[in-house]
């Protein structure tokens, strides 16, 4: 590649948000969280859309107890339509003394730059159910995943809008509101967003 070439855009730690056209049922009115975006594709997962169970439910599947009373209730989300039978655990960085700020105590451990853990290994779930493990949490069943260009493609065609990610909106805001949430970190209201808006 020549040296002059336009680098191509990275949006790991970025937020996807789905445009409002987008009809496509996992896919439509979501926000990705991009764990990892490359020139291979990209890895993401969706943060708003909340599953049939919750993490009380979880537990119990894996056969753990879960004993952190402010997680029980919190749902399990459908992160993409990748490996649906596997959970992908989203964390807030957990670094251990001596430890390097690219590494994680955890196994099976994507730690993305700038941002957030992504954990698929059991050790994240048994932390939990101890009481200990990352402050805030975010699992879901399945991961949502780009081939090379794809995401670039789906970018040029306006399926998408970008935005730095912000951690609090995937852990602290309401799941009905995020969409909405998400928006307005670029100023934008749904409304504005509408097919034919802003058109004489």
């Amino acid at each position: 590649m020549a040296d002059n070439a336009p680098q191509p855009v990275n949006l790991t730690n970025h937020f996807l948000i789905a445009m409002p056209g987008m009809e496509d049922g996992m896919f439509a009115r979501s926000v990705i969280y991009v764990c990892e975006h490359s020139a291979h594709g990209a890895l993401g997962l969706i943060v708003n859309k909340p599953g049939d169970i919750n993490l009380a439910d979880l537990f119990a599947k894996v056969e753990l107890p879960l004993n952190r009373s402010d997680l029980g209730r919190q749902p399990v989300f459908h992160g993409g339509p990748v490996q649906m039978e596997r959970g992908f655990v989203l964390h807030d960085p957990v670094v251990a003394e001596g430890m390097a700020g690219d590494e994680s105590i955890y196994a099976a451990t994507m730690v993305v730059p700038g941002g957030l853990e992504m954990t698929t290994s059991r050790d994240v779930l048994e932390a939990l159910s101890s009481g200990g493990g990352p402050r805030r949490v975010l699992v879901t069943l399945g991961y949502s995943a780009w081939g090379q260009g794809q995401l670039e493609s789906e970018l040029a065609r306006n399926d998408w809008l970008t935005v730095d990610a912000d951690p609090n909106l995937i852990f602290d805001a309401p799941v009905p509101k995020r969409y909405e949430q998400a928006l307005a970190l670029l100023g934008l209201q749904t409304w504005m967003l509408a097919p034919g808006a802003g058109h004489a």
